[in-house]
């Protein structure tokens, strides 16, 4: 992709301030694809800190049925032993739908306005991200940095508003997130794990062992707790 013509110019990104990803989801199981997409990131991106959200309520996507402090919990068991990852519950305590303009700008106003903070979001759900809550506004935050499967062009799958949104914002060299505090798009191309949270809940409707898709303690997690089970008649 052309370099935009917005680009910072370089000497900006000698000025490097504290960079934090930021992983939502519903995290119903949190699984390894979860942790190793967060691992290979910070290492590429130069992430001080990546946050995992776990979502109360997502507007895209049905209710987990996973108490929230179920989902709350297995995330801390699973980032407990990694100094980058901190668990940030703060939409667990929110109510009413998990807006992401609504948690950056909690964040904005706990952290300030300089610490750069990144959204990391699959290159799908950016597809999708004109039907997102004051979607416009996002950018004024934050960075993005999308995840794009290998020989998946994601340019040819996004609305013109998006396209335009894309060349303008589009940042070539990842090391400029941490000159500025927001504004700009970073495309990741990486392969990630092909572990699913419904594949591991459906593991375990059927009595199939979830292990090695999910961290141990998890799973003694999940069983001492008796979820993802079948219903007693």
């Amino acid at each position: 992709m052309a370099k935009s013509a917005a680009e910072p110019v370089l000497a900006d990104a000698n000025s490097r301030r504290r960079l934090i990803g930021l992983l939502g989801g519903t995290f119903d199981p949190i699984h390894y694809g979860h942790l190793r997409l967060a691992e290979t990131l910070a290492d590429k991106l130069g992430l001080d800190e990546v946050r995992f959200i776990p979502a109360a309520s997502p507007p895209h996507r049905q209710l987990p049925e996973t108490a929230a402090q179920h989902r709350c919990e297995m995330v801390r068991l699973a980032i407990e032993n990694n100094p980058r990852f901190v668990l940030d519950d703060r939409e667990l305590k929110r109510e009413g739908a998990s807006y992401t303009i609504d948690t950056l700008l909690a964040l904005r106003r706990e952290l300030g306005a300089e610490v750069a903070l990144c959204l990391i979001m699959g290159s799908d759900a950016f597809a999708a991200l004109d039907g997102w809550h004051r979607w416009q506004e996002l950018l004024d935050h934050c960075h993005m940095a999308l995840v794009e499967r290998p020989n998946v062009a994601l340019a040819s799958t996004l609305d013109a508003p998006l396209q335009a949104l894309l060349r303008e914002r589009y940042a070539e060299d990842c090391k400029w997130l941490a000159a500025s505090p927001a504004g700009r798009i970073s495309i990741q191309r990486m392969t990630a794990l092909d572990i699913s949270a419904t594949g591991i809940r459906n593991d375990l409707m059927n009595g199939c062992s979830p292990r090695y898709l999910l961290p141990d303690n998890v799973i003694s997690y999940i069983e001492r707790h008796r979820l993802y089970t079948k219903p007693l008649k």
